[in-house]
């Protein structure tokens, strides 16, 4: 597989087969990640893999989060406060295939509902690894970190692994701080599902749009 191929048929998975991930694969692709660009080389990166127990007890603490009404609190804001076009469109189109692709129609609330908790549950993948920066490190290190996250999920398609970038797992970062036992001077940036991909599923047959270059490319010559 060449670059350009794991970048074009990359999708977010949301169902895994029941199949373990060895030690050895998610280290090597760790080890190719690293080499990801930053700023004076700073690599502001922490990762901690997550899986089995560990994994279950943050999925409980999430949905008990949910369960006693505790809004959440994430160590930054992902989206807007206000949402203006194209972006919100773009957001709804988003939000309308996937719901085509779980086969959810608009009224059914509770499957709405489910799907969303299957965020926390995170799709029934084996592995989750969370991504953590020093909260003294600023903007520009932020940026490092998607270059880095990225090479993960580029890399995991070499070993037929899928992946999933989940913000909603930022959402209650003191449940997967005091789990995980992080000093409080790391901001919780998200999570990353990883795992063998279910291909029956329709929900990992669907794909999202993206505009075309032209749409926001200007040439200055």
């Amino acid at each position: 597989m060449n670059v350009s191929e794991a970048i074009t048929n990359r999708i977010s998975v949301r169902a895994y087969l029941d199949k373990p991930i060895s030690k050895d694969i998610i280290t090597s692709i760790l080890d190719t990640a690293r080499w990801a660009p930053s700023g004076t080389n700073t690599q502001p990166w922490k990762v901690i893999v997550v899986q089995g127990k560990t994994k279950d007890a943050i999925t409980k603490g999430f949905l008990d989060a949910q369960k006693n009404g505790e809004k959440p609190s994430p160590d930054y804001q992902y989206y807007p406060e206000v949402w203006v076009e194209p972006f919100k469109a773009r957001r709804f189109q988003c939000g309308m295939d996937l719901y085509k692709a779980l086969d959810i129609g608009r009224e059914n609330k509770d499957k709405r509902i489910k799907a969303a908790l299957d965020n926390y549950r995170f799709f029934g993948a084996p592995v989750t690894l969370f991504f953590f920066i020093d909260k003294i490190m600023g903007k520009g290190s932020w940026f490092d970190m998607g270059m880095f996250y990225q090479s993960i999920m580029l890399t995991a398609r070499e070993y037929g692994l899928g992946s999933c970038p989940q913000a909603s797992t930022s959402d209650y970062p003191d449940v997967v701080k005091g789990i995980l036992a992080v000093p409080e001077n790391f901001d919780l940036i998200c999570g990353l599902s990883l795992g063998y991909p279910d291909d029956s599923k329709p929900v990992n047959q669907y794909r999202t749009r993206r505009e075309e270059v032209e749409s926001f490319t200007t040439w200055a010559n």
